[in-house]
């Protein structure tokens, strides 16, 4: 029996696991008295509250979706638009310390506090609230996405026009297969247009029943219920239970997909050699060995800026805990996305060219794969995954709003009054989602989006913790030059049609043709192309242009081959300030033109607030000596002995300057002790540790 395509065993399971969410946050609701218990949990976690806290919210079904989408469509390369973050993981043994040290909230108290500015607090507020509309659409796309494969209509209850969609997809599909080998001229107009209704996303392999717009309110109304009921306290009880529901969905497909394909040596036998490089060429994969570290960079900026950052380490009985809740969570989430990474060598094996989008790959392979009951169980896994980094982001940005501009306004309420405000905040957060997730379809758009954009406000933080000479005038420039860069110029300039058809922004990097030597697959074995699989043979590949100023040109009339072009997608206008200096890219590369855009985005603002810090007052220097005092104190294990070493920190400043590297310099970064040394190597040993079991993996059955 079915409901819509769905077994009811499987529905039965999502509607027991949706149950459960509720009750445990009306509970958890039942312990909340003022808004340090909504929003940081009273400061009370351990370190086991502290692991899934940090694992839940760093984690959600959209990275699983993502990393198996673009392993999909570029190869094992594909791992690093999430795996990056791999090469950050040991600073957050500092930044989890430092957020926990600064003894508050939000982020927005400490751009109040550290530069003495409640308009910086609030333009921080008002800046992560609307990106955690992106993050939470994001969250609502894998949701829908995933649930839309479930429910896939047959043949017989299309319309005419939903099958022509089909099998336009299909003869897509078979072009794109022969592409390489060559297209004569009429199959080669024909693909052009069809290519172009693709980027449109005119194209389907399937339609759903489900309405996606109807699944993204059902949900959201789900998630806001619990975390309205619990806060904080709800987030992270919620999310102990969802980790073991995220572990249960990032593995519950391996085994079964190895079986399907004849185990490792089944997926070598079915996928190109080049797809399991780890550190790609240009040529063949988007991410070359300098576009990672051009992206790490940005995403390192980026990691303190995110809005539970404060919340998370806040919510730790103390630093220590905090430290090793972080890093433990953290770690645990990369192990996972070996099995992510290894997914989308499945994917790649079983379905290649099957799917008009490779968003769909999870639910696809979920529904080929698996049996009712372990649908279900599926399905609440990535409900689960996407709760948890939902409800953590809700109650942060609510924290936000509240404290950096609702209670600057209206003071004197009570602390019933301002949770009830924040609960109908959730609610607009959730709400914000939704519609970010109708009107932008694509998840690795959302992702790149998410790597450098909290760099605006990122730069500041980190340069803030360490150099005292920063300014707020110089934050203030900052934040204004590249919030227009980052956010205003790529959104309007793709909005505005004397820009998206100006012929000086539709350029396109050389299509480029390339012999490569790679092991002969079972599909060359039966053209005839050579007499084993694994035999080296050579084949003809070629790299189609992309936009350089655009994501995509297409033209504005698919049909038509002499039709004028236009941009499509993020207009890239960190490519543009480098064309100012008259820099030809069209002989670029896509892997280069991303790292020099995603290497902009991460030093650019420290370039402005060096200048601008230069040419502005500082801040007071008792204000200063408070701010640094309370940093460089470790929180104490009762009220009474912190309250005595934070007023000797203050009463004392200079007793800091001795434990400084530079002593006497704008420069506040102390020595290093034994448990920073221990815990900042031993991660780094543990990143080496990850890496090697990746490449490992890839390895097996070659």
């Amino acid at each position: 029996m079915e409901i819509c395509g769905l077994h009811v065993l499987d529905a039965c399971i999502i509607v027991l696991y949706v149950g459960i969410i509720l009750w445990l946050g009306w509970r958890a609701g039942k312990g909340t008295k003022d808004t340090g218990d909504f929003y940081i949990a009273g400061r009370r976690l351990g370190k086991f509250y502290q692991f899934f806290l940090n694992f839940g919210n760093a984690t959600d079904s959209g990275q699983a979706v993502t990393v198996s989408r673009e392993i999909y469509r570029t190869g094992m390369g594909g791992i690093w638009i999430q795996f990056l973050v791999i090469f950050i993981t040991p600073f957050y043994w500092f930044t989890s310390m430092l957020f926990r040290r600064c003894r508050q909230i939000t982020v927005g108290d400490y751009f109040t506090e550290r530069f003495r500015s409640p308009f910086l607090g609030a333009a921080y507020a008002v800046f992560t609230v609307v990106l955690t509309f992106v993050g939470g659409g994001a969250s609502f796309i894998v949701a829908g996405k995933t649930m839309e494969v479930m429910t896939p209509k047959p043949m017989e209850s299309l319309t005419v026009a939903e099958r022509g969609m089909i099998e336009q997809f299909k003869e897509y599909a078979d072009l794109k297969k022969r592409f390489d080998a060559g297209l004569n001229p009429d199959e080669m107009e024909r693909y052009e247009e069809l290519s172009d209704r693709q980027k449109r996303g005119e194209l389907r392999s399937f339609i759903p029943y489900v309405n996606r717009f109807t699944f993204y309110i059902v949900y959201a109304l789900i998630v806001t219920a619990y975390t309205v009921l619990g806060g904080f306290t709800a987030a992270a009880i919620t999310d102990a239970i969802q980790g073991v529901l995220i572990v249960t969905f990032s593995l519950i497909l391996i085994p079964i997909g190895l079986s399907r394909v004849g185990g490792f040596e089944g997926i070598h036998e079915c996928v190109p050699d080049y797809m399991f490089e780890l550190f790609g060429s240009a040529s063949m994969s988007d991410y070359a060995w300098y576009t990672i570290i051009a992206m790490s960079i940005a995403n390192l900026v980026s990691i303190v800026a995110t809005a539970p950052s404060m919340a998370i380490a806040g919510s730790a009985k103390n630093e220590t805990t905090a430290r090793v809740g972080m890093l433990g969570g953290m770690f645990f989430k990369r192990f996972i996305m070996l099995f992510w990474g290894l997914a989308g060598l499945l994917a790649i094996a079983l379905f290649s060219g099957s799917l008009h989008d490779p968003d769909l790959i999870w639910g696809h392979m979920t529904r080929n794969l698996l049996f009712p009951g372990a649908i279900g169980l599926m399905l609440a896994g990535i409900l689960a995954a996407n709760m948890s980094s939902l409800d953590a982001l809700a109650v942060s940005n609510s924290a936000l709003f509240i404290r950096n501009l609702y209670q600057p306004l209206a003071r004197g309420k009570s602390e019933r009054h301002y949770i009830n405000v924040g609960r109908v905040v959730i609610g607009a957060i959730m709400l914000g989602g939704v519609f970010t997730a109708v009107f932008v379809d694509n998840l690795l758009d959302l992702y790149k989006y998410f790597i450098s954009i909290p760099a605006v406000f990122g730069a500041a933080i980190w340069l803030g913790f360490v150099w005292r000479r920063l300014t707020k005038w110089a934050v203030i420039a900052q934040v204004v030059v590249c919030f227009s860069v980052y956010v205003v110029v790529p959104n309007v300039f793709q909005a505005v049609e004397s820009v998206s058809g100006n012929p000086a922004f539709l350029v396109e990097t050389v299509s480029r043709t390339e012999m490569i030597k790679t092991g002969a697959l079972a599909e060359d074995v039966a053209a005839g192309r050579a007499r084993s699989v694994g035999q080296t043979i050579s084949k003809r590949h070629v790299i189609e242009p992309t936009g350089i100023f655009f994501e995509n040109v297409v033209r504005i009339d698919p049909s038509d081959p002499g039709s004028a072009r236009m941009g499509q997608g993020r207009f890239h206008s960190e490519i543009w300030i480098l064309s100012w200096f008259g820099i030809d890219l069209s002989g670029w590369k896509k892997a280069q033109l991303v790292a020099v855009r995603f290497l902009f985005d991460g030093l650019f603002p420290f370039v402005l607030l060096f200048l601008c810090s230069a040419f502005t007052r500082p801040g007071k220097k008792e204000h200063l000596d408070a701010f640094y005092g309370k940093l460089h104190t470790p929180v104490q294990p009762t009220p009474e002995l912190e309250k005595q070493a934070l007023e000797k920190a203050v009463r004392n400043p200079e007793m800091f300057e001795k434990k400084k590297i530079i002593s006497g310099s704008s420069w506040e970064v102390l020595k290093p002790g034994w448990l920073d040394v221990i815990g900042f190597g031993g991660s780094w040993l543990l990143v080496g540790v990850v890496i090697f079991l990746l490449w490992f993996m890839t390895r097996i059955g070659a």
